[in-house]
């Protein structure tokens, strides 16, 4: 009998700090021993739904009462709701385009660094031999970064459950996890514009045209961003519009590279991103590579000890985040 068929798997799997249930499986039954076999390319996780003959999507697909045969097989039941949360969250998201690293700790409270630069800094000038080196401040900021928790309550019976499809109930988990990204978006967008509590707020430039946006705006605001790079724009609905309907979008080149690979044409190369979190009236230039920190409490966490003894009933979803700001100059806002 292979070593995934032998594991014993219990509740108090989800208590090992740091590490996720497919963390821990994995560290008892390593994907490396299956290279070249029938189970390559499935992680530990699915090998035990695979023990279990539990299908979690496609057609045919089990009912959510095939988890609780028997009490290994409802330890795996928490891991599959957070496995779905975050696939929500992954196919919603756009944190990853403005983030430029994340950073996971182990309590709630955290303070970042940050380093203040001025223009001399920005410049590097030379040195001459045996003169003074010029100095750059990193420092640890005065504020604590700003964590919060979002999430949902699962409320259900298991009785009203138990015959659902689990590929419609992944369906209904996977949702959780929009709301949850797009919140947490959000929480990036108010941080990259109010800043962090360290003075830090985000600055800003005024377009030509009140209400409009042109091109000459586009290029003021790489301007102002240098001597970063400006590599992300996030912008609302009103401003999407007036962007992709400038005439500098619509040239005979850019519409052959759409048409023929799929790619949007870009102002100035910048990715641009659509984002309901913003005003109307305002859009976002910003350094991805140098703006944002995103700081993790948690990752996806569920009530497992609700989910395996009570099948469901009341248990809940959430993930603690937040974010702060490296470089206060690497994101500007345009105003219209």
């Amino acid at each position: 009998m292979a070593l995934y068929e032998n594991l014993n798997l219990e509740k108090g799997m989800y208590q090992t700090k740091g590490k996720s249930l497919t963390d821990v499986l994995e560290s008892l039954d390593p994907s490396s021993n299956y290279v070249g076999t029938s189970l390559e390319g499935l992680d530990a996780f699915s090998r035990q739904l695979k023990r279990f003959d539990i299908k979690v999507s496609g057609e045919g697909s089990d009912t959510v009462e095939k988890f609780f045969q028997c009490s290994n097989s409802a330890a795996l039941f928490p891991e599959y709701v957070s496995r779905a949360v975050k696939q929500g969250m992954e196919e919603a998201d756009i944190l990853s385009d403005i983030v430029a690293t994340v950073t996971t700790i182990d309590g709630m409270d955290y303070r970042s660094i940050s380093s203040d630069l001025s223009e001399d800094d920005k410049q590097l000038s030379i040195v001459n031999e045996g003169a003074f080196i010029p100095s750059t401040y990193i420092k640890t900021n005065d504020n604590l970064v700003k964590l919060h928790k979002r999430g949902r309550m699962l409320v259900s019976s298991y009785e009203a459950l138990r015959f659902q499809r689990l590929d419609l109930f992944t369906v209904t988990l996977k949702q959780i996890g929009a709301y949850i990204a797009r919140a947490q978006l959000k929480d990036a967008v108010k941080v990259i514009l109010d800043g962090d509590g360290n003075s830090n707020a985000c600055m800003g430039i005024e377009a030509t045209a009140s209400g409009e946006i042109s091109y000459n705006d586009l290029i003021a605001l790489w301007a102002k961003l240098s001597p970063f790079t400006l590599n992300t724009i996030l912008a609302p609905t009103d401003a999407m519009k007036k962007i992709l309907a400038m005439g500098e979008m619509k040239d005979g080149a850019s519409g052959l590279n759409f048409q023929g690979s799929g790619k949007m044409v870009t102002p100035l190369g910048a990715n641009l991103l659509h984002t309901d979190a913003i005003s109307d009236n305002l859009i976002i230039g910003m350094d991805k590579n140098c703006a944002l920190e995103m700081v993790k409490a948690t990752d996806v966490v569920t009530d497992y000890d609700k989910l395996i003894d009570r099948q469901l009933e009341r248990a809940t979803v959430s993930c603690i985040a937040g974010f702060a700001k490296i470089f206060k100059d690497s994101s500007i806002k345009l105003t219209y």
